[in-house]
């Protein structure tokens, strides 16, 4: 987007998770921004701003991302087909014990609406394992092969932090996970029974960057196809 201080614009910044919607997860997401791109397009805004969308640990602040690169996994649309390996059953199955009404009022749950997001993207992955057609394995494939670069340092230590109850500091693991050096030797020493378990653990972290790295990439199709009437920037 080209500025000028000769030609003023208006737009308007927001928190994603602030983005609402009636039948939401009781968090804002990708579905609901897209609304508020509708809605700020009409109304004549030019740019529409979020904060950051880098993954959060258990402050769950935008400004305190364990990751440079990773998206917040709460910021996907989980629902029947969303992703494709999710199915109307069970996304059922996974929402019957939880309040959603509840849910969706007030601030957001963090805790709970992670641990919902959670279950629907490991339904949707143990699917995906299964029964992914020959064309969709390509294309995950192709994403970890383009993202390599950080995915797989990054994957690495997610699976790490589940070893060490979910928590992203590190310097407070256990001492052989402390350091790469020292985690990437202790893998090697891991029963051949855990490894497949962790490694599994890793593909799950890779196949969640590639479902947001889909639908974030949908996102910005969608604004490009508004014609420059609003420009989105994350």
């Amino acid at each position: 987007m080209n500025l000028s201080p000769e030609k003023k614009i208006a737009g308007v910044l927001a928190p994603l998770f602030a983005l609402r919607r009636e039948d939401d997860l009781g968090v804002g997401d990708v579905a609901a921004l897209r609304e508020f791109i509708d809605w700020a397009a009409e109304i004549g805004f030019k740019l529409v701003q979020l904060l950051p969308i880098n993954e959060t640990g258990n402050d769950n602040s935008p400004y305190n991302a364990i990751s440079a690169m990773a998206i917040e996994p709460t910021t996907l649309h989980l629902a029947p087909g969303s992703p494709k390996d999710l199915t109307h059953q069970d996304f059922d199955i996974a929402v019957a014990d939880v309040n959603l009404a509840q849910l969706r009022q007030g601030s957001v749950k963090y805790r709970r609406v992670k641990k919902l997001k959670r279950r629907l993207l490991e339904k949707a992955f143990s699917n995906f394992s299964a029964n992914a057609a020959e064309d969709r394995q390509s294309e995950f494939k192709k994403f970890r092969q383009e993202e390599a670069s950080w995915l797989e340092d990054y994957t690495f230590f997610r699976a790490l932090m589940e070893q060490n109850r979910d928590s992203e500091a590190w310097d407070k693991w256990r001492t052989e996970h402390r350091t790469m050096e020292n985690a990437r030797e202790w893998l090697r020493h891991l029963s051949q029974d855990r490894q497949p378990t962790f490694a599994a653990r890793q593909n799950f972290f890779r196949y969640v960057q590639w479902i947001a790295d889909e639908q974030w990439r949908e996102m910005n199709r969608l604004v490009g196809r508004r014609a420059a009437r609003t420009t989105f920037q994350r």
